[in-house]
């Protein structure tokens, strides 16, 4: 009698860009109440899931991994142990693609929000997790989730898990940390999009290679089943909400007229796709699944 499966394949997917190849990586999922989003009713909310199948908040947390030029680059870092047991599996992942983490030479983050950027370190041991990496961030990040005054102001909660939780994961690398300001080359083929609005350095990234182009647009959304047709909706982890809704609404209008293609930390997973106008609003719409990846 055959085994039965009781665990999932890897969280693991290639797509070719060009020459160069982005490899998604799950760090697992997040389930939340919808109480965090703003300027939509709960019930609303509700209705929207479950017109979409959804039996509540779930959130992809998804990472990246850029092969160019012969070098090797990540994309976030999932969120480690600092979340729900349902996330923190990026190390898993990057075993079952066949990766050793200290190949990984650069480290880029769109954000230093937990579910991106606490698996930098191990909070146990403060050891590094990948220790032959530069760490490339925008420069408001740093300087934001430092800044005590800032963290004066927040809630006991976001003390610890924003605040606290850079300064623990960043630390290590201090004296490999690379930070950047506006629209720059920050690996080969891959130059940082300010998107800020969501965090004070929030920032995707455009890779590039010949003629194709991919936007990983970081947090763009988090619930894609609401934010896509209601860009207006925020969530209480904004740290500028009217910002974070204009970013949203102008990186669509973009997306939409370039028929770019995007992929994002919270997009259902392998997370990429394209939007699309429906009515006056939007719609996401998955690339489907490519057994050749551009082979």
């Amino acid at each position: 009698m055959p085994t039965v499966p009781t665990t999932q394949i890897p969280g693991v997917y290639h797509r070719c860009i060009g020459d160069i190849v982005v490899t998604a990586l799950s760090d697992g999922y997040l389930d939340g109440t919808i109480d965090v989003l703003r300027n939509i009713s709960q019930a609303e909310s509700e209705r929207m899931l479950h017109d979409a199948f959804r039996p509540g908040r779930r959130t992809s947390v998804n990472a990246y991994l850029i092969y160019a030029a012969g070098r090797l680059a990540l994309i976030e870092t999932g969120s480690g142990d600092y979340l729900l047991p349902t996330a923190g599996k990026l190390q898993h992942n990057l075993r079952a693609a066949g990766i050793d983490p200290a190949s990984i030479e650069c480290v880029i983050l769109t954000h230093m929000h937990p579910d991106h950027s606490a698996g930098l370190t191990d909070p146990k041991t403060g050891a590094k997790f990948f220790p032959n990496a530069e760490l490339v961030v925008h420069e408001n990040e740093p300087r934001h989730w430092q800044d005590d005054s800032a963290m004066s102001r927040a809630s006991e909660r976001a003390k610890k898990l924003y605040f606290q939780c850079a300064r623990e994961q960043m630390a290590p690398y201090h004296n490999v940390m690379r930070t950047f300001t506006g629209s720059v080359d920050v690996f080969p083929g891959v130059r940082s999009v300010p998107l800020h609005g969501h965090t004070p350095g929030h920032s995707g990234y455009m890779i590039s290679s010949g003629k194709e182009t991919l936007l990983i647009w970081g947090d763009i959304v988090h619930v894609p089943e609401i934010q896509v047709p209601r860009p207006d909706v925020t969530i209480e982890f904004d740290t500028d909400p009217h910002a974070a809704a204009a970013t949203r609404v102008r990186i669509f209008d973009q997306v939409v007229t370039d028929r770019q293609l995007i992929a994002g930390m919270h997009v259902h997973f392998p997370g990429f796709a394209h939007v699309v106008r429906s009515g006056d609003s939007y719609a996401m719409v998955p690339e489907p699944w490519d057994q050749a990846f551009g082979a």
